[in-house]
């Protein structure tokens, strides 16, 4: 009897003991996020050079190495490095002394040309003169006045000009230096017209196409779009040259090393925090909030932009809460506790 009272007794006890055991509800901390409905890109990645604006068809280029027409010597320089100039704005002037001596040893010839003409004028409307004397006359003052104008077209090429409007970004000389012919005094850059050249990987230029956006980095503002793509492929580097443009208030620099972003696609869409997904073999799932319960969901993963990631799945909605750390290991259906 003994042994039967005390096997009933140790049967009671285990039963209360897996009682209270199966009482015990298993609570987990988690952080918690919201389901957002917001706008993902995808970008194609590369690295950029700013340079002006090349020329075309229509637009003439917004760079210029500004040269000497003519040997000579700096008399006056006009400008300094990082001055606006407009355009015909004179720059620099060579020594003008053996010129403006040819002007006016041409503007003698000429007044003398012209008197002796004008005598042979009166003489041959009283046929006082043969025609022969009276041509070789006019022709000679003609001569006199191409000279001239010769001689005052040779001043102005001592004027070294602004061949655009922009700002001086070089200067090469300074007053009393000798030039020679086509010797670079000067360049100069409209600034407001600069393009970015991008080498993209050919794998990746499959997927680039004219007016998409550029970016100095993801999610940054709009720095221009994709005027130009290359039909061919650089063997030594296996890139596709793009060139894109630049917004005029980009304030960036010529010859500037720059990260772009170039927007392939862009998508209005359902996105949730990458921590909240797990991930297992080919399944995706998040886990929804209900109260202080979390339920597993599964979904279907797409853009991922940042921190973000798109998803796709039954009666998801905007603003339901889930589940962003703790949400690995989580069983399908658990009682949780939220962690600020």
């Amino acid at each position: 009897m003994k042994i039967l009272y005390w096997l009933i007794t140790i049967w009671l006890i285990s039963q209360t003991v897996w009682a209270d055991e199966a009482a015990i509800v298993t609570e987990v901390s988690v952080q918690t996020g919201k389901i957002s409905q917001t706008t993902l890109r995808r970008y194609v990645m590369g690295y950029g050079l700013v340079e002006p604006e090349p020329a075309t068809a229509s637009k003439a280029a917004a760079s210029s190495k500004i040269a000497a027409s003519v040997a000579g010597i700096i008399q006056q320089n006009y400008c300094v490095e990082g001055q606006g100039v407009d355009k015909g704005q004179l720059l620099f002037e060579l020594d003008t002394r053996s010129v403006d001596a040819l002007i006016a040893k041409a503007q003698v010839a000429v007044e003398f040309a012209q008197k002796n003409f004008a005598r042979k004028q009166q003489l041959n409307a009283t046929e006082n003169i043969s025609r022969k004397l009276y041509d070789d006359a006019e022709q000679v003052l003609q001569t006199a006045r191409q000279d001239l104008l010769a001689a005052k077209t040779q001043r102005e090429l001592l004027k070294i000009t602004a061949p655009l409007a922009g700002t001086i970004t070089a200067c090469h000389v300074k007053a009393g230096e000798a030039v020679s012919l086509n010797a670079m005094v000067a360049e100069v850059i409209d600034l407001h017209r600069l393009n970015i050249i991008i080498h993209v990987p050919s794998i990746e230029a499959i997927a680039l196409r004219l007016k998409q956006p550029v970016m100095l980095k993801a999610n940054s503002d709009i720095l221009g779009k994709i005027t130009f793509i290359s039909a061919q492929v650089d063997p030594l580097t296996d890139t596709v040259l793009v060139r894109a443009s630049l917004a005029s208030d980009a304030n960036l620099r010529a010859g500037q090393l720059v990260n772009v972003s170039i927007v392939v696609e862009q998508r209005d869409c359902l996105a949730v925090p990458v921590e909240s997904v797990v991930k297992q073999e080919q399944n995706a799932t998040i886990a929804i909030v209900e109260g202080d319960h979390a339920r597993q969901q599964a979904v279907k993963l797409g853009l991922r932009d940042g921190n973000l990631i798109e998803i796709q799945g039954e009666g998801l909605q905007e603003g339901m809460t889930i589940v962003t750390k703790g949400s690995y290991g989580l069983p399908p259906d658990t009682r949780i506790r939220v962690v600020k």
